[in-house]
């Protein structure tokens, strides 16, 4: 039972530090070695040293007796300090901003490391949260909780092997102070995540929130959540007219004689609203043959398509499709370095 001056680390991610107080009757604060307090839930808690409540001192563990042990009963906090917060305001965080964050272990090993993930609540506002992935139309739950104000959290650990269950994530909020506040509506939000953007340095960058460089997604900035569902029928419009005007150079990139195409739906679309997956993946496959026929003539010259790992749907259709109408053409899956598992290269013979 994890008490008030325990030394801990952290049973599900790198860190840990002395707890100081129970925000709520699961979740207590650790300030860590930089000293900062992370919210991290009890259960996920481990006592590397536990304190005396007497006498103050690191407690010495008695041998082992053959009389039952004590049931210890924790008391309960009041309820009025559940959701206590003494830190400063600012009017700016009156609005809701919340990003989800990534951090790679180590920079200089970008096809092996693993990503410390982050939530990061910048506004005045308690927030009751769930995190989920998303595939085939279920959903994971990964983390959820209530994070204080102005408060980052580090709710998980990502490895290689589980990035491409990350394409897809489901962000649940609903926002609340102690004392009278202005309402705010609850947020549901998709984000979309293209796992190979974590094996290129360049997808990190310099931000607000750490000394190292992250990939920092916007979940809600000044209460407008991140998604085209929230856009006015004006806004989904325009933006859907810029996307027909951006595809080109957006999902086909020339490089070192190489040509990227991006065949990930959502760079492709904007909004897949009403498209079953048979239309999105025939939409996927319709780009596909579009390039290959743009290029035929062009003898020698190398295509990377970038599909995804997913469930090896799109690639297994893009494999049956150079089978049967571009057998000349040499087939190979592209660089690891560059693209993890989920690209295959075409040479034009």
């Amino acid at each position: 039972m994890v008490k008030i001056g325990d030394r801990v680390r952290f049973l599900n991610s790198v860190g840990g530090g002395i707890v100081r107080k129970f925000q709520s009757k699961d979740i207590v604060l650790v300030e860590e070695e930089d000293g900062f307090e992370t919210p991290v839930l009890a259960r996920e808690c481990v006592v590397v040293e536990t304190i005396s409540s007497e006498t103050n001192l690191p407690e010495i563990k008695k041998q082992a007796s053959s009389a039952p042990a004590p049931i210890i009963i924790r008391e309960e906090p009041e309820e009025d300090d559940d959701y206590d917060y003494d830190g400063d305001e600012t009017p700016e965080g009156e609005a809701l901003t919340v990003l989800l964050a990534f951090l790679p272990q180590d920079s200089r090993q970008m096809q092996s490391t693993d990503y410390d993930a982050y939530l990061i609540n910048d506004s005045n506002y308690f927030l009751h949260y769930n995190i989920a992935t998303l595939a085939d139309g279920q959903a994971i739950a990964r983390n959820n909780g209530i994070i204080e104000p102005n408060t980052k959290f580090n709710f998980g650990t990502l490895n290689k092997d589980s990035l491409n269950d990350w394409e897809r994530i489901s962000v649940q909020m609903l926002a609340f102070k102690k004392k009278k506040y202005e309402p705010k509506s609850p947020v549901n939000v998709e984000l979309k995540l293209n796992p190979v953007k974590f094996y290129k340095l360049h997808s990190f960058t310099e931000n607000d929130y750490f000394k190292q460089d992250a990939m920092v997604l916007e979940v809600v900035t000044g209460d407008m959540p991140a998604s085209a569902l929230n856009f006015d029928p004006q806004q989904l419009k325009d933006a859907l007219g810029q996307k027909k005007e951006d595809v080109r150079r957006r999902t086909r990139i020339e490089k070192n004689d190489v040509l990227e195409v991006d065949l990930h739906i959502d760079e492709l679309l904007d909004t897949t609203a009403g498209m079953t997956n048979a239309d999105m993946l025939q939409y996927q496959l319709d780009k596909f043959n579009q390039v290959l026929e743009e290029n035929k003539n062009r003898k020698g010259h190398k295509i990377v398509f970038i599909h995804g790992k997913g469930e090896g749907v799109l690639r297994n259709e893009i494999m049956k499709q150079l089978k049967s109408k571009y057998s000349g053409y040499y087939v190979q899956d592209a660089s690891f370095r560059e693209y993890g598992f989920g690209a295959t290269m075409v040479t034009i013979r």
